[in-house]
Protein backbone atom coordinates (compact mmCIF):
# COMPACT_ATOMS: atom_id res chain seq x y z
CA UNK A 1 0.00 0.00 0.00
CA UNK A 2 1.44 3.16 -1.09
CA UNK A 3 2.44 5.70 1.51
CA UNK A 4 2.14 3.45 4.71
CA UNK A 5 4.59 1.95 6.83
CA UNK A 6 3.75 -1.28 8.41
CA UNK A 7 5.11 -2.85 11.18
CA UNK A 8 4.25 -5.61 13.42
CA UNK A 9 5.23 -6.36 17.29
CA UNK A 10 3.71 -7.98 20.71
CA UNK A 11 2.25 -5.81 23.60
CA UNK A 12 2.13 -6.96 27.05
CA UNK A 13 3.30 -11.01 28.13
CA UNK A 14 4.36 -12.34 31.20
CA UNK A 15 6.87 -15.18 31.80
CA UNK A 16 5.53 -17.81 33.76
CA UNK A 17 5.60 -21.34 34.60
CA UNK A 18 8.55 -23.38 36.25
CA UNK A 19 12.14 -22.35 35.55
CA UNK A 20 13.51 -24.84 33.01
CA UNK A 21 9.96 -24.91 31.15
CA UNK A 22 8.70 -20.61 31.07
CA UNK A 23 6.55 -19.65 28.81
CA UNK A 24 5.15 -16.10 27.53
CA UNK A 25 1.77 -15.75 28.34
CA UNK A 26 -0.58 -13.03 27.23
CA UNK A 27 1.38 -11.08 24.81
CA UNK A 28 -0.99 -9.05 21.88
CA UNK A 29 0.12 -9.24 18.19
CA UNK A 30 -0.21 -5.75 16.73
CA UNK A 31 0.10 -4.03 13.14
CA UNK A 32 0.75 -0.68 13.27
CA UNK A 33 0.04 1.29 10.15
CA UNK A 34 1.23 4.63 9.42
CA UNK A 35 1.04 7.31 6.91
CA UNK A 36 3.85 9.21 5.23
CA UNK A 37 1.47 12.35 6.19
CA UNK A 38 -0.12 12.11 9.65
CA UNK A 39 -2.80 14.36 9.71
CA UNK A 40 -4.60 14.00 13.28
CA UNK A 41 -3.81 13.77 16.63
CA UNK A 42 -3.84 10.04 18.20
CA UNK A 43 -3.39 6.71 17.07
CA UNK A 44 -7.01 4.83 16.30
CA UNK A 45 -6.42 1.01 18.10
CA UNK A 46 -9.08 -1.34 16.62
CA UNK A 47 -9.94 -4.27 18.28
CA UNK A 48 -12.29 -7.08 16.99
CA UNK A 49 -14.79 -9.11 18.26
CA UNK A 50 -15.53 -12.96 18.97
CA UNK A 51 -13.70 -15.67 16.62
CA UNK A 52 -12.64 -12.43 14.77
CA UNK A 53 -8.58 -11.37 14.68
CA UNK A 54 -7.37 -8.75 12.63
CA UNK A 55 -7.55 -9.88 9.14
CA UNK A 56 -11.34 -8.22 9.58
CA UNK A 57 -9.99 -4.45 9.78
CA UNK A 58 -7.77 -5.36 6.59
CA UNK A 59 -10.21 -6.45 3.94
CA UNK A 60 -13.69 -7.87 3.43
CA UNK A 61 -14.26 -11.22 2.48
CA UNK A 62 -15.01 -10.17 -1.12
CA UNK A 63 -11.57 -8.75 -1.66
CA UNK A 64 -12.37 -4.81 -1.00
CA UNK A 65 -10.33 -2.30 1.04
CA UNK A 66 -10.48 -2.82 4.72
CA UNK A 67 -11.13 0.29 7.23
CA UNK A 68 -7.34 0.33 8.54
CA UNK A 69 -5.70 0.91 4.93
CA UNK A 70 -8.67 3.21 4.75
CA UNK A 71 -8.32 5.23 7.65
CA UNK A 72 -4.11 5.15 7.08
CA UNK A 73 -4.35 6.11 3.73
CA UNK A 74 -6.42 9.19 5.15
CA UNK A 75 -3.41 10.46 7.33
CA UNK A 76 -4.56 8.04 10.83
CA UNK A 77 -2.12 6.27 12.65
CA UNK A 78 -3.53 2.77 12.78
CA UNK A 79 -3.09 -0.27 15.44
CA UNK A 80 -4.73 -3.61 14.65
CA UNK A 81 -4.58 -6.43 16.89
CA UNK A 82 -5.05 -9.81 17.33
CA UNK A 83 -6.28 -10.99 20.89
CA UNK A 84 -4.57 -12.47 23.41
CA UNK A 85 -4.95 -16.10 23.00
CA UNK A 86 -6.09 -15.66 19.45
CA UNK A 87 -4.15 -15.46 15.96
CA UNK A 88 -0.98 -14.65 15.98
CA UNK A 89 -1.27 -13.70 19.39
CA UNK A 90 -0.48 -17.55 21.25
CA UNK A 91 -2.61 -19.64 23.22
CA UNK A 92 -0.44 -21.74 26.11
CA UNK A 93 -2.02 -24.80 26.45
CA UNK A 94 -2.82 -25.65 29.84
CA UNK A 95 -2.52 -22.10 31.05
CA UNK A 96 -5.07 -20.55 28.73
CA UNK A 97 -8.66 -21.64 29.34
CA UNK A 98 -10.95 -23.65 26.97
CA UNK A 99 -11.58 -22.54 23.12
CA UNK A 100 -14.83 -22.63 21.50
CA UNK A 101 -15.77 -21.69 17.93
CA UNK A 102 -18.88 -20.27 15.97
CA UNK A 103 -20.71 -22.88 13.93
CA UNK A 104 -21.77 -21.95 10.32
CA UNK A 105 -25.78 -21.81 11.56
CA UNK A 106 -25.10 -19.47 14.25
CA UNK A 107 -22.74 -17.28 11.87
CA UNK A 108 -25.78 -17.38 9.13
CA UNK A 109 -28.36 -16.60 11.65
CA UNK A 110 -26.50 -13.54 13.38
CA UNK A 111 -23.93 -12.62 10.69
CA UNK A 112 -24.85 -12.77 7.42
CA UNK A 113 -28.44 -13.64 6.44
CA UNK A 114 -30.66 -12.69 9.34
CA UNK A 115 -33.23 -11.89 6.86
CA UNK A 116 -33.90 -15.40 6.00
CA UNK A 117 -34.89 -16.47 9.44
CA UNK A 118 -35.56 -13.24 11.49
CA UNK A 119 -34.82 -13.98 15.00
CA UNK A 120 -35.71 -10.49 15.94
CA UNK A 121 -37.61 -7.53 14.39
CA UNK A 122 -35.35 -5.97 12.46
CA UNK A 123 -33.33 -8.52 10.85
CA UNK A 124 -35.73 -8.74 7.90
CA UNK A 125 -34.35 -5.42 7.27
CA UNK A 126 -30.70 -6.84 6.25
CA UNK A 127 -29.39 -6.41 2.63
CA UNK A 128 -25.43 -5.21 2.96
CA UNK A 129 -24.15 -8.72 2.87
CA UNK A 130 -21.95 -8.91 -0.08
CA UNK A 131 -22.13 -12.18 -2.35
CA UNK A 132 -23.89 -13.78 -5.11
CA UNK A 133 -26.78 -16.56 -5.50
CA UNK A 134 -26.25 -17.96 -1.96
CA UNK A 135 -25.00 -14.67 -0.25
CA UNK A 136 -24.47 -14.89 3.24
CA UNK A 137 -24.69 -18.82 3.18
CA UNK A 138 -22.26 -21.48 3.06
CA UNK A 139 -21.30 -22.34 -0.47
CA UNK A 140 -21.26 -18.44 -1.34
CA UNK A 141 -17.38 -17.94 -2.30
CA UNK A 142 -17.92 -14.52 -0.15
CA UNK A 143 -19.43 -16.89 3.00
CA UNK A 144 -16.60 -19.31 2.74
CA UNK A 145 -13.94 -16.63 2.71
CA UNK A 146 -15.35 -15.37 5.64
CA UNK A 147 -16.01 -18.28 7.65
CA UNK A 148 -12.53 -19.46 6.48
CA UNK A 149 -11.19 -16.13 9.06
CA UNK A 150 -13.38 -17.47 12.06
CA UNK A 151 -10.96 -18.68 14.45
CA UNK A 152 -11.27 -20.52 18.06
CA UNK A 153 -11.52 -17.89 21.00
CA UNK A 154 -11.67 -17.63 24.84
CA UNK A 155 -14.94 -17.16 26.40
CA UNK A 156 -14.88 -14.39 28.64
CA UNK A 157 -13.96 -13.22 31.83
CA UNK A 158 -10.87 -14.53 30.68
CA UNK A 159 -10.45 -12.66 26.86
CA UNK A 160 -11.72 -9.70 29.71
CA UNK A 161 -8.46 -10.20 31.94
CA UNK A 162 -5.77 -10.98 28.89
CA UNK A 163 -6.88 -7.45 26.80
CA UNK A 164 -7.20 -5.24 29.50
CA UNK A 165 -3.58 -6.04 30.47
CA UNK A 166 -2.46 -6.14 27.08
CA UNK A 167 -4.63 -3.42 25.85
CA UNK A 168 -3.07 -1.38 28.77
CA UNK A 169 0.24 -2.11 27.80
CA UNK A 170 0.02 -1.37 24.67
CA UNK A 171 -1.25 2.02 25.05
CA UNK A 172 1.88 2.65 27.55
CA UNK A 173 3.94 2.08 24.31
CA UNK A 174 2.71 3.92 22.03
CA UNK A 175 0.92 6.46 24.35
CA UNK A 176 -2.54 8.12 24.02
CA UNK A 177 -5.38 6.84 21.17
CA UNK A 178 -8.77 6.27 20.79
CA UNK A 179 -10.27 2.60 20.92
CA UNK A 180 -12.43 1.37 18.35
CA UNK A 181 -13.94 -1.66 19.40
CA UNK A 182 -16.45 -4.11 17.88
CA UNK A 183 -18.96 -6.28 19.45
CA UNK A 184 -17.00 -8.19 22.42
CA UNK A 185 -14.12 -5.99 22.28
CA UNK A 186 -16.87 -3.06 23.73
CA UNK A 187 -16.07 -4.89 27.21
CA UNK A 188 -12.72 -4.03 26.28
CA UNK A 189 -12.90 -0.39 25.58
CA UNK A 190 -14.61 0.39 28.77
CA UNK A 191 -12.06 -1.56 30.59
CA UNK A 192 -8.74 -0.02 29.15
CA UNK A 193 -10.13 2.57 29.11
CA UNK A 194 -10.66 2.20 33.49
CA UNK A 195 -7.28 1.29 33.39
CA UNK A 196 -5.29 4.11 31.72
CA UNK A 197 -8.16 6.94 31.91
CA UNK A 198 -5.22 9.36 30.65
CA UNK A 199 -4.63 7.47 27.51
CA UNK A 200 -7.84 6.98 26.12
CA UNK A 201 -8.97 10.00 23.92
CA UNK A 202 -11.55 8.63 22.79
CA UNK A 203 -13.92 5.40 22.15
CA UNK A 204 -16.07 4.33 19.11
CA UNK A 205 -17.99 1.23 20.14
CA UNK A 206 -18.85 -0.71 17.09
CA UNK A 207 -21.97 -2.50 18.01
CA UNK A 208 -20.69 -3.04 21.69
CA UNK A 209 -21.45 -6.41 23.61
CA UNK A 210 -24.37 -6.03 26.27
CA UNK A 211 -27.17 -4.88 27.19
CA UNK A 212 -25.49 -4.02 30.42
CA UNK A 213 -26.00 -6.72 32.96
CA UNK A 214 -28.12 -9.66 31.98
CA UNK A 215 -28.40 -10.72 27.99
CA UNK A 216 -32.35 -10.15 27.17
CA UNK A 217 -31.87 -11.66 23.64
CA UNK A 218 -30.14 -14.94 24.44
CA UNK A 219 -30.72 -15.05 27.89
CA UNK A 220 -27.25 -15.83 28.89
CA UNK A 221 -27.60 -14.73 32.49
CA UNK A 222 -26.22 -12.42 34.69
CA UNK A 223 -22.85 -12.41 32.95
CA UNK A 224 -21.61 -8.38 33.35
CA UNK A 225 -21.70 -7.90 37.05
CA UNK A 226 -19.69 -5.08 37.09
CA UNK A 227 -22.69 -3.12 34.34
CA UNK A 228 -20.92 -3.41 31.03
CA UNK A 229 -17.93 -5.87 31.98
CA UNK A 230 -17.75 -9.19 33.93
CA UNK A 231 -14.66 -7.72 35.24
CA UNK A 232 -15.02 -4.75 37.75
CA UNK A 233 -15.04 -1.21 37.00
CA UNK A 234 -13.90 1.54 38.86
CA UNK A 235 -17.20 3.49 40.70
CA UNK A 236 -17.56 6.40 42.71
CA UNK A 237 -18.80 5.98 45.79
CA UNK A 238 -16.61 2.28 45.50
CA UNK A 239 -18.67 -1.06 45.17
CA UNK A 240 -17.95 -2.73 48.35
CA UNK A 241 -19.28 -6.25 49.59
CA UNK A 242 -21.20 -4.06 52.13
CA UNK A 243 -22.57 -2.12 49.06
CA UNK A 244 -23.05 -4.20 46.32
CA UNK A 245 -23.58 -2.84 42.20
CA UNK A 246 -27.68 -3.55 42.48
CA UNK A 247 -30.00 -3.59 38.89
CA UNK A 248 -33.16 -2.78 38.21
CA UNK A 249 -34.99 -3.87 34.50
CA UNK A 250 -37.31 -1.40 33.09
CA UNK A 251 -41.28 -2.45 33.54
CA UNK A 252 -41.82 -1.32 29.97
CA UNK A 253 -39.25 -1.13 26.97
CA UNK A 254 -38.70 2.25 25.09
CA UNK A 255 -40.57 0.49 21.91
CA UNK A 256 -42.17 -2.76 21.28
CA UNK A 257 -39.14 -3.97 18.95
CA UNK A 258 -36.87 -2.90 21.71
CA UNK A 259 -35.78 -4.97 25.03
CA UNK A 260 -36.21 -3.23 28.12
CA UNK A 261 -32.97 -1.99 29.99
CA UNK A 262 -31.28 -2.59 32.78
CA UNK A 263 -30.13 0.06 35.37
CA UNK A 264 -28.49 0.61 38.55
CA UNK A 265 -30.93 0.66 41.56
CA UNK A 266 -31.17 3.39 43.60
CA UNK A 267 -28.74 6.36 43.55
CA UNK A 268 -26.18 6.10 40.55
CA UNK A 269 -22.59 5.80 40.94
CA UNK A 270 -20.18 7.04 38.65
CA UNK A 271 -17.94 5.69 36.15
CA UNK A 272 -15.05 7.97 37.19
CA UNK A 273 -12.50 6.98 35.24
CA UNK A 274 -15.11 7.04 31.89
CA UNK A 275 -16.23 10.50 32.88
CA UNK A 276 -15.15 13.29 29.77
CA UNK A 277 -13.89 10.61 27.58
CA UNK A 278 -15.77 11.32 24.19
CA UNK A 279 -17.31 8.48 23.29
CA UNK A 280 -19.66 6.95 20.94
CA UNK A 281 -22.03 3.61 20.14
CA UNK A 282 -22.32 3.33 16.59
CA UNK A 283 -25.79 0.73 15.65
CA UNK A 284 -26.72 -0.84 12.66
CA UNK A 285 -30.39 -1.00 11.34
CA UNK A 286 -30.75 -4.81 11.31
CA UNK A 287 -28.19 -5.98 13.53
CA UNK A 288 -29.76 -7.94 16.95
CA UNK A 289 -27.83 -5.09 18.50
CA UNK A 290 -30.45 -3.04 17.11
CA UNK A 291 -32.36 -4.30 20.05
CA UNK A 292 -31.13 -3.15 22.66
CA UNK A 293 -27.68 -1.21 21.84
CA UNK A 294 -29.60 1.82 23.11
CA UNK A 295 -29.81 0.15 26.90
CA UNK A 296 -25.33 0.71 26.41
CA UNK A 297 -25.85 4.74 26.27
CA UNK A 298 -28.35 4.76 28.74
CA UNK A 299 -26.39 2.81 31.42
CA UNK A 300 -23.44 5.27 30.68
CA UNK A 301 -25.18 8.21 30.75
CA UNK A 302 -26.67 7.06 34.25
CA UNK A 303 -23.21 6.56 35.24
CA UNK A 304 -22.22 9.85 34.01
CA UNK A 305 -20.67 9.34 30.64
CA UNK A 306 -21.77 11.43 28.02
CA UNK A 307 -21.68 9.26 25.20
CA UNK A 308 -23.49 9.81 22.13
CA UNK A 309 -25.75 6.99 20.22
CA UNK A 310 -26.27 6.77 16.76
CA UNK A 311 -28.38 4.43 14.95
CA UNK A 312 -27.14 4.18 10.98
CA UNK A 313 -30.33 4.30 9.88
CA UNK A 314 -31.10 7.66 11.30
CA UNK A 315 -27.75 9.01 9.08
CA UNK A 316 -29.14 7.43 6.03
CA UNK A 317 -27.39 4.22 6.33
CA UNK A 318 -29.74 1.55 5.87
CA UNK A 319 -29.48 -2.27 5.27
CA UNK A 320 -26.77 -3.43 7.83
CA UNK A 321 -25.94 -6.07 9.93
CA UNK A 322 -23.47 -6.91 12.83
CA UNK A 323 -20.14 -6.74 10.60
CA UNK A 324 -21.00 -3.66 9.49
CA UNK A 325 -16.83 -3.39 8.28
CA UNK A 326 -17.15 -6.10 6.14
CA UNK A 327 -20.84 -4.56 4.34
CA UNK A 328 -21.50 -3.56 1.03
CA UNK A 329 -21.22 0.02 2.32
CA UNK A 330 -18.39 -0.15 4.90
CA UNK A 331 -16.80 2.69 3.85
CA UNK A 332 -19.64 4.95 3.77
CA UNK A 333 -19.92 3.64 8.12
CA UNK A 334 -16.26 4.31 8.25
CA UNK A 335 -16.63 7.54 6.61
CA UNK A 336 -19.41 8.51 9.26
CA UNK A 337 -16.82 7.16 12.10
CA UNK A 338 -14.21 9.62 10.61
CA UNK A 339 -16.79 12.60 10.46
CA UNK A 340 -17.32 11.57 14.49
CA UNK A 341 -13.89 10.60 15.38
CA UNK A 342 -12.82 14.88 13.54
CA UNK A 343 -15.72 16.49 15.12
CA UNK A 344 -15.49 15.02 18.48
CA UNK A 345 -11.47 14.63 18.97
CA UNK A 346 -10.20 17.86 18.90
CA UNK A 347 -6.88 19.15 17.28
CA UNK A 348 -4.65 17.96 20.90
CA UNK A 349 -7.18 14.97 21.74
CA UNK A 350 -9.59 16.61 23.74
CA UNK A 351 -13.15 16.78 23.36
CA UNK A 352 -14.02 19.17 21.06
Amino acid sequence: MANVRWQHFFAGGVYTGAPDAQVMRGQMHVEMLTPDEVRHPWPLVFIHGAAQTATGWVTTPDGRQGWAPWFAERGWKVCIVDQPARGRSAWQPGLDGALTTISVGLIENLFTAPEDSPGWPQAKLHTQWPGGPRKGHAGDPVFDQFYASQVASLANPESEKLMQAAGAALLDRIGPAVLITHSQAGLFGWLIADARPGLVKGIVALEPAGPPYKDALFHSGCDRDSGLTSLKLTYDPPVTPEAPLEFEQQSVADAPDLSPCWFQKGEARRLVNLVGVPMTVVTSEASYHAVFDHCTARYLHQAGVEAEFIRLADRGIHGNGHMMMLEKNSLDIASLVEEWLIGNIGPTGDAA
